[in-house]
């Protein structure tokens, strides 16, 4: 049953709006075959301090992504659309899994190239203008993934400035995007994960 919030703020938007905003985004990035960008990452979770990261981040058709990072310097997420690496130079470690089964709520960006489909993802949404932006409140259509809400903070040209991904424990992971360029060359080799010498390797998510 839609909530009498949610209800109110759907109710206000001019009919059509909401289908404008999400195809326009959607045609944005499934017409591109690549993309980079500059990030800043943050994630709050209950007893734990705020961590602030940046980096670049670059994805390329068909699902593959590369977060490399300034801030810490060396830390790496990369993925090649069927195996994630998050490597931490600082322990000399390496955490592997299938993207699949990843509870990495840095995973979720991986549909925005090609296969960006709202309606598909998401069972229901809630708008509120930002200045000149508009932000869009999603709620997955599955229960069981790692992440109950994301939020998308839109442009006039459909660029997608902020994300947050709200975890099924509550913890928020927020990205800040900026620079934007779609359909830059990217060799497919830098989204495969070299292990360095002396790293070890653990199976899972730590």
């Amino acid at each position: 049953m839609i909530s009498f919030a949610l209800w109110c703020v759907l109710a206000a938007a001019p009919p059509g709006n909401l289908d404008s905003v999400l195809h326009s985004v959607e045609n944005r990035y499934n017409h591109a075959q690549s993309l980079r960008l500059t990030f800043t990452q943050s994630y709050k979770a209950q007893k734990r301090a705020a961590q602030v990261d940046s980096g670049v981040l670059t994805l390329r058709k068909p699902g593959k992504m590369r977060w490399e990072y300034t801030v810490p310097a060396g830390k790496l997420f990369v993925s090649d659309g069927k195996d994630v690496y998050l490597y931490l130079p600082d322990v000399k470690r390496a955490e592997h899994s299938k993207f699949k089964e990843s509870d990495d709520l840095r995973a979720p960006l991986g549909f925005l190239l090609g296969k960006l489909n709202f309606y598909k993802e998401f069972r229901s949404f809630s708008m509120r203008p930002e200045g000149e932006n508009t932000w869009v409140d999603a709620v997955p259509n599955s229960d069981t993934l790692p992440y109950s809400r994301v939020e998308f903070l839109i442009a006039p040209d459909a660029q997608i400035r902020r994300l947050k991904v709200i975890g099924q424990d509550e913890s928020v992971m927020e990205f800040a995007f900026e620079q934007e360029k779609l359909n830059v060359p990217l060799d497919v080799k830098s989204f495969s994960f070299r292990v360095p010498a002396g790293t070890e390797v653990v199976e899972g998510e730590q």
